[in-house]
């Protein structure tokens, strides 16, 4: 998408929000000369979000490696089993 400065933002947002495609990079608006806002569309986000989301999963279950809170097979479905009952 590129750069959008706040003015011409606040004058066809209609027409720059149609332009956003979902594959595309986020237009950054600038304010004042200086950067002040990513515009992406929904899609865009929602992916960024489910992967930041998994990111974040592994790296629980890495400190959780790391400090010793690991259980075996056998225990992980038997607490699996009661959780799905």
């Amino acid at each position: 998408m590129g750069t959008e400065l706040v003015t011409p933002l606040k004058c066809k947002a209609t027409k720059i929000i149609a332009e956003l495609d979902p594959g595309q990079d986020p237009a950054l608006i600038i304010q004042h000369g200086k950067p002040a806002a990513y515009l992406m569309a929904v899609e865009t986000l929602d992916t960024l979000t489910r992967r930041l989301d998994l990111l974040e999963g592994i790296a629980r279950g890495e400190r959780a490696i790391e400090e010793g809170r690991i259980v075996s097979h056998a225990e992980a479905r038997e607490r699996m089993s009661r959780w799905l009952k």
